[in-house]
């Protein structure tokens, strides 16, 4: 499998996990947490499978960008960072839980600047 093709896959995995994790917590979680928590958990679900997208992006476009290793990692672990980080909020996981999430958007944000860029300079893989 080429570079390109395990990025969209490993974005394929994380959004089917995303869309499981939501539905767990619509059907299982809705009353055993109150409503900032399922906000939380809401929240964490939706933006870990913009991190998914991200990476199935980065995978189809792999060809058409030099180096698409660092946008997709720099997604992957934003994603992973900020969505755990609520989930585990969500869940009664300690206070300083809060102090991940803005790390992990700072790397979503940062893995799309870094995908958009890369593609404006047009810089083909060899």
């Amino acid at each position: 499998m080429n570079p390109g093709g395990r990025w969209a896959a490993l974005g394929a995995v994380t959004a089917s996990i995303s869309i499981a994790l939501s539905a767990f917590g619509t059907h299982s979680l809705r009353e055993k947490l109150d409503a900032q928590q399922l906000g939380w958990w809401q929240t964490g679900t939706q933006y870990l499978l913009y991190s998914a997208f991200g990476l199935l992006l980065v995978g189809l476009a792999a060809s058409r960008i030099a180096r698409p290793a660092l946008p997709a990692l720099v997604l992957w672990i934003g994603g992973l960072a900020f969505s755990g980080s609520l989930l585990g909020l969500a869940l009664g996981g300690p206070r300083f839980l809060g102090a991940v999430a803005p790390f992990g958007g700072s790397l979503l944000i940062a893995g799309f600047a870094i995908f958009a860029v890369q593609l404006w300079r047009g810089e083909h893989a060899s």
